[in-house]
């Protein structure tokens, strides 16, 4: 099982260095002006979500590689931070759809034009690295629930006890 985990730690740092790879060298040039990826929002928090996914992913990987007693700490730990960069990449795929979805089809109401007949080749790059990007999102809810599975079958719930009527969680292991 550690094998396992330890490579679905690794296979999200790949994809998150491609995705960041691609939407980095994102920029095109022509008649009708130039657009790269840093002139988006959306697009620049992409690539630093993928940036600090990918290094999460490498130091998680050691860390889940290195064979060491599992500790609530630990488990904990795992937990919570798979579950963050869950959230943190899920947002960077869902708000670069959005921008990749206007640039394909535009916005009258908003007088959004649709820019990929222009810029054809910016569009396909940013396309690659979304959808990249939502694979990793795959990856990393994989890893949430081996995480919670872990910490939530080996470690019991907190038990509540009365000292002096305040209510205090402890936990068991």
């Amino acid at each position: 099982m550690r094998t396992v985990e330890t490579l679905l730690r690794v296979f999200p740092m790949a994809l998150c260095v491609g995705a960041l790879v691609i939407m980095l060298k994102d920029s095109q040039t022509n008649e009708y002006g130039s657009l790269s990826y840093s002139d988006i929002g959306a697009f620049r928090y992409l690539v630093h979500a993928s940036g600090v996914c990918a290094g999460y992913s490498l130091l998680s990987a050691v860390f889940a590689a290195v064979p060491r007693p599992s500790t609530i700490s630990r488990a904990w730990a795992f937990f919570l931070l798979d579950q963050l960069l869950t959230y943190v990449i899920l947002a960077a795929a869902a708000i670069s759809t959005e921008v990749v979805y206007l640039a394909y089809k535009g916005d009258a109401s908003i007088t959004w034009s649709r820019t990929c007949g222009s810029f054809g080749g910016f569009c396909r790059k940013a396309t690659a690295s979304v959808v990249i990007t939502f694979v990793v999102t795959l990856c990393y809810a994989a890893l949430s629930l081996i995480s919670s599975y872990r910490l939530f079958s080996k470690y019991d719930a907190p038990v509540a006890y009365t000292d002096k009527g305040i209510e205090i969680a402890t936990f068991h292991s």
